[in-house]
Formats: structure tokens, C-alpha cells, sequence
């Protein structure tokens, strides 16, 4: 093994699993966070940051709107965070090929950090000022955008390659409970301490981030790492546009969310279905179907055709999505939301598996930044179609069409990348070889 990669997942064998009753087979399978401490240390420092800045994700608009009474300009403050997402994510992406990984999360994680404290400077004046909010924000989208890739392409140097499935679930059980805690504590911390305090929070999880990082082992960068440079990135993309099961996860991805998104308009659905209060109720209930899939995800791991697994979850969602479009009630229409949560969460699960299982070491940076991108525009653009549409017709006509033509483009997909749709991790791995960047 080169010197440059020190850091093996694990010096034990994977243990065999033994015989189960298929309610273990359902169980999450939690084995590695037992069997590897790096991946530990890291999944309960991503947990605790992740959480605080969910807190953020909600205090900052709340703040916005308050201070200037447009919902424009709340619009306008997630396009500037976009915006330096976009332009950010490649550096990111070669950064991650560059350097180590794990300093590059540490480094990022505390510019993050930094912008929560001027968050709570602001918040602090007398007359709190909005154009700050804007620069700190498309600040903290590009620190994110730094960050992303490194942290995507850590996870296959942390957990054995029969545990990436099991890691990518436990991932995504991490992610849906900060988005439903987050939230449910942003509410009370506005309305009982005040912006400053709730900034202050953010801060605090920063902290337990940081030290969990700190604790780490380096993960330095591949044996064959240069400086970044543009034709650095270029190789990056020429590498993801030869491989068809790459290419496959991006456009399925892009075009359940482009078709399928329909979160813009959610305050309008929440006027028919019981005002203001059910309006919390329906951003939260994907994530909560996000939740149970995967406390029940332990099935993925015996899951070998990850491709078929991305266009049937895909499609689901847009099932989902035309089930919550044409049912009347709330409760029917909040369980239609969260069959659409548990469904993305299982496509989120298979993509992963197929980036960490195919992509190479030294390319792992950069395609991680490609797939920030792809996954980035896809609920800006779905977002915006939904809007359009919904401005033009209706809402509901916006809603059902949309979860129609999510249902259309994947078959599509199917159809027309025939090696996304019969990629088999049995034979990729038979090959027994790593596919070089000018394959």
C-alpha cells in the first residue's frame, strides 16, 4: 500500500454476516459505525454541524424577511448562495484531488464557522443590516462548495467497499435528522431567545464539528496528485462523460428535480390545506419519509443492480409527486410527501454507492464536485418550472404535470442509457480493475 494513503479502513476482515429474520435484514445496518473509528468521529461531528446549520438554514431568511417585508428578496438571498456554489465547486473538486481531504473539510468547516459569527454580529446592531446577510450567505455557499467534494470523497477511504451502501444510509439517516430537528428548534429559539442566541447555537455545533475533525487521521490526497489547474478539471469532466453509469445517476437525478420539485409552492398548497401552521408540516414530511427508509435501509446492501435501484426510486418520486398533486386532504397529501422523502433517499443511497464504487481515488474530488452541481440546479431549475407553471395554470396542474414528467424522463432514461440501466456492482468489481482518467 503507498505511504500516501495510509489511513485502511479497517485492519479487520469483514465479519460474515450470520442467518437473520428479515426484520434484521430491514434493521440499518450500523456495522460501520462500530467497526471504523474515523467514520464515527466523522458521522457524529456531520450530525451535530449539520444540525446547527440547519438552525441557520432557517433563522436567516426569517431575518431577511423581517427586515425588509419581501419575500423577493428571500428569493433572491438562495440565488446568491447558489450563485457561489456554482462558481465554486470545481475549485472545491480539485482541491480535493490536491490535498488532504480531511484538512480541507477543517479549513472550510471553520469559514463556515466564521460566517455564523458575523451572522450573529448582525444580528447584534441596534439596526441589523440585510446586505451583510447576502455577502455572508454567498460566503457560506462557497465554503460549502469547497467543502462538499472533500467530504464525499473521504467516505470510500473510511468504510470497506462492502459497507458503502450501510455508510451511504447511515448518511442519509444523519442528513434527515437534522432537517427535521433543526427546523422544529429554529422555531422555538427565534420566538424564545432571539436571532443572536439562535446564531449562537449554529456556533456552538461548529465547535463539536471541529473537534470531531481534529480527532481524526490525515487523508492524504492520491499517490498521483498535482496541482490544480484547469486541465485538471477538464480531465475530471471528460472522465464523468466516458463513464454511462456516471452519466446516468447526473441526468436521472436532474430530471426527477427539474420535473418534480415542488417546494415553491408550498405556502400556496398550505393555504388550501389549513393556513400557516400546516406550512412547517409539509417542508418537514420528506424528510421524515427519508427517516424511516433509512432506519429500514439494511435491504440496500444486498442490492447489486444500483442502477435500475436509481430509476425505480426516481420514479417513485414522481409517483409520489403526482399522489400528493391529486389528493385532496392533508394527511393523505403529507403521506404522499413522505413516500416522495424515503423515495429520494434511496436514490440519494444507490448514486453514492455507484460514485464510491467506480470512480477512482484521484478522481473522487472532482466528480464529487460535478455531482454538487447536478444536484444543486436540479431543485433550483424544478423549483422555478413549478413556479412557471403554476403561475400559467394552476398549482395543482403544476404539481401533477410535473410528477408526470418526472415519471416520463426516467423511463426515458432507462430507454435511452441502456449500461446505466444493467450496471451489476458483481461485475464491476469481477473486473477486478480500476479504470484510469483517460479511459
Amino acid at each position: 500500500m503507498p505511504l500516501a494513503m495510509p489511513n485502511l479502513p479497517s485492519d479487520k476482515p469483514p465479519a460474515t454476516p450470520p442467518k437473520r429474520g428479515w426484520l434484521h435484514i430491514a434493521a440499518i445496518d450500523i456495522a460501520p459505525l462500530r467497526r471504523h473509528r474515523d467514520f464515527r468521529l466523522l458521522f457524529i461531528g456531520r450530525m451535530v454541524s449539520f444540525f446547527g446549520s440547519m438552525i441557520t438554514v432557517v433563522a436567516v431568511p426569517y431575518q431577511v424577511y423581517q427586515l425588509s417585508h419581501s419575500v423577493l428578496l428571500v428569493g433572491v438571498l438562495g440565488l446568491a448562495e447558489l450563485a457561489a456554489l456554482l462558481a465554486f465547486a470545481m475549485l472545491g473538486g480539485a482541491l480535493a484531488d490536491a490535498a488532504d481531504r480531511r484538512t480541507m473539510v477543517l479549513l472550510s468547516e471553520c469559514g463556515l464557522m466564521a460566517g455564523s459569527l458575523l451572522l450573529t454580529g448582525n444580528s447584534l446592531l441596534g439596526h441589523p443590516l440585510i446586505w451583510p446577510i447576502f455577502a455572508i450567505a454567498a460566503l457560506q455557499g462557497a465554503f460549502d462548495a469547497l467543502q462538499r467534494p472533500s467530504l464525499d470523497a473521504m467516505l470510500p477511504r473510511l468504510v470497506d467497499r462492502e459497507e458503502l451502501a450501510s455508510a451511504g444510509a447511515l448518511g442519509s439517516l444523519r442528513g434527515t435528522v437534522g432537517m427535521i430537528a433543526g427546523p422544529a428548534l429554529a422555531g422555538v429559539l427565534v420566538a424564545v431567545a432571539g436571532l443572536p442566541i439562535t446564531y449562537l447555537v449554529d456556533v456552538a455545533t461548529f465547535v463539536v464539528g471541529l473537534v470531531c475533525l481534529l480527532m481524526m487521521r490525515a487523508v492524504p490526497p492520491p499517490v498521483d496528485a498535482a496541482r490544480p489547474s484547469i486541465r485538471r478539471v477538464m480531465e475530471g469532466i471528460h472522465y464523468a462523460r466516458s463513464r454511462p453509469e456516471l452519466i446516468g445517476t447526473y441526468l436521472v437525478d436532474i430530471v426527477a428535480m427539474m420535473f418534480g420539485m415542488p417546494m415553491a409552492l408550498f405556502p400556496a398548497i398550505a393555504q388550501g390545506l389549513g393556513g400557516p401552521s400546516v406550512l412547517g408540516l409539509l417542508y418537514a414530511a420528506p424528510a421524515v419519509g427519508s427517516f424511516i427508509f433509512a432506519m429500514t435501509s439494511g435491504w440496500t446492501r444486498r442490492v447489486h443492480r444500483h442502477g435500475m435501484g436509481v430509476i425505480v426510486a426516481a420514479t417513485l418520486w414522481g409517483v409520489a409527486i403526482i399522489g400528493f398533486g391529486a389528493v385532496p386532504g392533508r394527511t393523505a397529501a403529507l403521506i404522499f410527501l413522505a413516500l416522495a422523502g424515503a423515495a429520494d433517499a434511496m436514490s440519494g443511497v444507490f448514486r453514492q454507492v455507484i460514485w464510491n464504487q467506480t470512480i477512482p481515488d484521484s478522481l473522487r474530488g472532482r466528480l464529487a464536485s460535478i455531482e454538487l452541481l447536478s444536484f444543486s440546479v436540479g431543485p433550483t431549475l424544478g423549483n422555478f418550472e413549478a413556479g412557471v407553471v403554476a403561475s400559467i395554470f394552476s398549482v395543482r396542474t403544476s404539481v401533477l404535470s410535473g410528477g408526470i414528467l418526472c415519471v416520463a424522463g426516467c423511463v426515458l432514461c432507462a430507454i435511452a442509457l441502456p449500461a446505466f440501466r444493467r450496471y451489476d456492482e458483481r461485475h464491476w468489481r469481477s473486473a477486478n480493475t480500476s479504470p484510469s482518467p483517460g479511459s
